[in-house]
């Protein structure tokens, strides 16, 4: 593929990376294992609340092709196709899940050196068509998303987006939301590796008049423990422990709190991911 301005889902992705991954206070389990046939076996069980829920998913690459298929405990089977430069600069990706047969989509993306463009078509009988497109470089980039129903004849959604990106920063900027809101972050690296940096991001609400400010950042203790937090000017307090208890194991320690609540009773989630 080229080296582009990127997809537009990626203008503000690493500030909503920051301040949404790893972020839970659900019990999560979660085993992922490489067969021999080069078959990645990925088991998860979760707990919230009263309600244990979990799914097996296996992924398979075969040359140009990804095959990705998840079966969880409500017997729902999802699966994926990618399939990579059928035609030249191009990915296409259909997917589906059983017993939702009107779930099905079928993705085109497009990469150029100066834009990158996709297309995304419901596989149903009154499809919903959505088309990105964003032009600039992998320094500055523009890009708009628009959504279409086929069936009322109404765009559904439209955003606009502007990103900028030096080796250790990364602005963004988004109106989304028909133009309801609008959304700006900022992501400042604090070593070369990447592994501390710390996130600002103020959004809002047009409608409503409602504005939120997000702080937060992440902190590599060593090369095996990461420290986040994040505070939001509601007071939603957030904090993240991950220690790589052996190698490719990792231990993730999250808790949330409401710091204006009248009853400050933290809630904690406890996540173990054994990765290959």
């Amino acid at each position: 593929m080229s080296k582009g301005p990127g997809l537009f889902v990626d203008i503000g992705k690493k500030a909503k990376d920051l301040l949404t991954k790893d972020y839970t206070s659900d019990q999560k389990f979660t085993v992922s294992t490489y067969t021999g046939a080069g078959v990645a076996l990925t088991s998860t069980a979760l707990k919230k609340g009263g309600l244990s829920t979990g799914d097996v998913a296996a992924l398979y690459k075969y040359k140009n092709t990804q095959f990705d298929v998840k079966v969880d405990t409500n017997s729902n089977i999802s699966t994926t196709l990618t399939f990579t430069e059928i035609l030249p600069s191009t990915k296409t990706i259909a997917s589906f899940k059983v017993p939702d047969y009107n779930s099905g989509k079928l993705e085109v993306q497009y990469f150029h050196d100066h834009a990158t463009v996709t297309t995304t078509v419901g596989l149903n009988q009154t499809p919903g068509v959505d088309v990105t497109a964003t032009i600039g470089t992998p320094t500055i980039a523009f890009g708009a998303e628009a959504g279409y129903d086929t069936t009322s004849g109404n765009f559904t959604k439209y955003t606009a987006g502007i990103s900028m990106t030096k080796p250790d920063s990364c602005a963004s900027i988004i109106l989304g939301d028909k133009g309801d809101s609008i959304k700006a972050s900022y992501v400042h690296y604090m070593d070369q590796l990447k592994k501390s940096a710390a996130v600002a991001e103020i959004s809002r609400r047009f409608s409503t008049n409602e504005n939120t400010f997000t702080v937060g950042g992440v902190y590599a203790v060593d090369h095996l423990t990461l420290i986040k937090a994040k505070l939001n000017s509601h007071g939603r307090l957030g904090a993240v422990l991950q220690h790589e208890v052996v190698p490719k194991s990792l231990l993730t320690i999250s808790s949330e709190l409401d710091t204006k609540a009248l009853e400050k009773s933290p809630q904690f989630g406890l996540g173990l991911a054994l990765k290959p």
